[in-house]
């Protein structure tokens, strides 16, 4: 009989995310890890929260279904607007990328003036901005939506002179605040990031969540006493709403991960949601 462990979750809008699989399959080499992208509703920038929440209750209860013993929301825009409302509605731990983010800018951050960019959601939210000033009330935070910016991942260019482009128009509002710090406030950004950094040039430090939400889910586990102990039974396993090929291209191309096609599966999401949007005020 094979043996089995109950994976990690994770979820993101598309497959931006994956920079975040990656960084708890580096941090954490002995856990399963189940990936849902929901591409067929991407971009979540563009949406309204309303239906985030929902997209997100709906995934959430997916996975749940699916035995996975976290939830890590790999997705900004759904941390920023859903991530009360799963830890309410679903009975295992659910991890945003938005606290672990902002904590390492402020440590990483020598004046306290920093940048974060986003989707138009994600900066409406000010979410960002609540937990930087939770952990440094003085700080001086600056933001920005990037609507560009997950096109751009999505359809695989992350360099040329369109993305260069885009980016410096899209940055150029930091050009006089004097941030020394930029947050990369949405999962999809870092495939973007040697553009971005060396857009905003090097007394910039550019800083992802990946790293610092791979470090808070290994300290959960831990906490929690579910860690993994065993790479016997680890299982990597990817599911998208969209088409397969644009995953495998992001898993082999992009992080030199040898995945066959018939390792991704299609998924046509149900009606989950229904239930818990009834019960859980939106």
């Amino acid at each position: 009989m094979e043996k089995s462990i109950d994976p990690i979750g994770i979820f993101d809008s598309g497959i931006g995310g994956l920079t975040v699989a990656q960084a708890i399959a580096k941090a954490l080499p002995l856990e399963a890890i189940t990936y849902l992208g929901d591409r067929a509703r991407c971009p979540y920038g563009d949406r309204s929260s309303a239906e985030v929440a929902r997209f997100s209750l709906e995934i959430g209860e997916y996975l749940v279904g699916l035995g996975v013993k976290c939830l890590v929301v790999a997705c900004n825009t759904a941390t920023a607007v859903a991530l009360p409302l799963l830890r309410e509605a679903l009975p295992i731990p659910v991890v945003g990328v938005i606290e672990p983010g902002a904590r390492a800018a402020v440590q990483a951050s020598e004046t306290g003036r920093i940048g974060v960019i986003g989707t138009s959601v994600t900066i409406a939210s000010h979410a960002y901005r609540q937990s930087i000033h939770a952990i440094s009330p003085d700080a001086h935070v600056v933001e920005h939506a990037c609507p560009a910016f997950v096109p751009l991942v999505e359809a695989g260019r992350f360099n040329g002179p369109e993305v260069e482009q885009a980016v410096r128009a899209s940055l150029r509002v930091f050009e006089s605040t004097g941030i020394d710090c930029l947050v990369l406030g949405c999962t999809h950004y870092p495939l973007l990031s040697e553009v971005i950094e060396q857009v905003v040039g090097p007394s910039v430090k550019v800083i992802s969540s990946a790293d610092a939400t791979a470090a808070y889910v290994a300290n959960l586990l831990q906490e929690k006493r579910v860690a993994n102990r065993d790479a016997s039974a680890r299982r990597y396993r990817y599911l998208t709403t969209g088409d397969k090929q644009s995953m495998k291209t992001a898993l082999n191309q992009w992080f030199g991960q040898a995945v066959e096609e018939d390792a991704i599966t299609h998924v046509a999401l149900p009606e989950a949601a229904q239930r818990l949007t009834q019960s859980v005020r939106l």
